[in-house]
């Protein structure tokens, strides 16, 4: 079993080794390394290049968002960015109502965890990033959704990137800003997980992002999904840049006629 290597970035000794005494118990679970603001985390990254990082934003001298962001961009890039370990950063704050959680998401954050959270759960959402997965609270992705409806949508022309996907690549882009899991691509694309994953894969290294909620910031943010018009939004982007099948998938979501 593979033993998950977590670091903690908090500015407060005593939620440091609060922490550390929650995880020291599980078996899969390491705590490698703590930091007091965001210049310690990058150093302790860099050094002991940890698979997750339970990182504050409040933080003297660097906060958790500028910290995120450098450990992002050296470390927890995009497949395309390079080889090497993955670092994934796990946001801790003190309310979901946080008014960084949308930038944290854009500085490269794979999700968000309350500081009250119960032990159980902040051992599952670590658990959750370290294995690639984002996580993410129905509270936030509400708040994301208003951010994203108080934007500008751009033109389908301000996405060239679709251009350069393939019509299967275009399928599985549509269910992942659904949600959909590989297994359910799986079985209504007809393929197998591993097919599945392969594509997930490549999608990810053609849009320059690293997980499934930054394709859905990808998409909303590139207006093919404007808040308040549901998916339709979505597929008329596409075939209005020439991609994918017209007939594949309905507003609902549903298997239509033609999928191949």
């Amino acid at each position: 079993m593979r033993c998950v290597r977590l670091l903690i970035v908090d500015d407060q000794p005593l939620v440091r080794s609060g922490l550390r005494a929650t995880f020291e118990g599980v078996g899969d679970l390491s705590v490698v390394g703590e930091a007091a603001n965001g210049v310690e985390a990058i150093r302790q990254v860099r050094a002991l290049r940890p698979d997750v990082v339970l990182m504050d934003i409040n933080m003297p001298r660097m906060g958790g968002l500028e910290a995120t962001r450098e450990i992002f961009t050296a470390h927890g890039g995009p497949p395309a960015a390079g080889g090497g370990a993955v670092t994934r950063v796990l946001i801790l704050t003190m309310y979901d109502q946080d008014e960084n959680l949308y930038d944290a998401l854009r500085a490269g954050a794979s999700g968000f965890v309350l500081k009250d959270t119960p032990t159980e759960q902040l051992v599952g959402a670590v658990r959750t990033v370290a294995s690639g997965e984002a996580l993410l609270s129905p509270s936030v992705t509400r708040r994301l959704i208003e951010e994203f409806a108080r934007r500008p949508v751009l033109s389908a022309s301000a996405v060239p990137e679709l251009i350069g996907l393939t019509d299967r690549e275009v399928d599985v882009f549509r269910l992942l800003v659904r949600g959909y899991r590989n297994e359910d691509m799986a079985r209504m694309l007809l393929l197998g997980e591993s097919t599945v994953k392969s594509h997930v894969q490549h999608l990810y290294q053609k849009l320059g992002v690293r997980d499934r909620v930054q394709v859905v910031i990808y998409a909303y943010e590139r207006g093919l999904i404007q808040p308040g018009q549901g998916w339709d939004s979505l597929d008329q982007t596409i075939v209005s840049t020439g991609k994918g099948r017209r007939e594949f998938m309905s507003s609902a979501g549903d298997r239509a006629d033609g999928a191949a």
